[in-house]
């Protein structure tokens, strides 16, 4: 079996996380940090299970970058 690293963005909404992977687009929430995180490990697995060859080629991201911007409001 081989394993691959991947990004997860994990953000509140409301009373929830949402966990978002942006290489594959695949996302899954949790009431907690850990469960949304938790949940989206199972999402990913779920998608690279049943997903063909063609669609994984198709949606997987060779590059993302995590970084921080700022910019002026109001």
């Amino acid at each position: 079996m081989v394993t691959k690293q991947l990004t997860a963005i994990i953000e509140r909404e409301g009373d929830s996380y949402v966990a978002l992977c942006p290489e594959v687009d695949v996302a899954s929430q949790g009431e907690s940090v850990d469960e949304a995180r938790a949940n989206l490990v199972e999402a990913l697995t779920l998608f690279f299970e049943t997903a063909s060859d063609e669609e994984i080629r198709e949606r997987l991201h060779g590059e993302v970058y995590i970084t921080q911007v700022e910019v002026a409001i109001g």
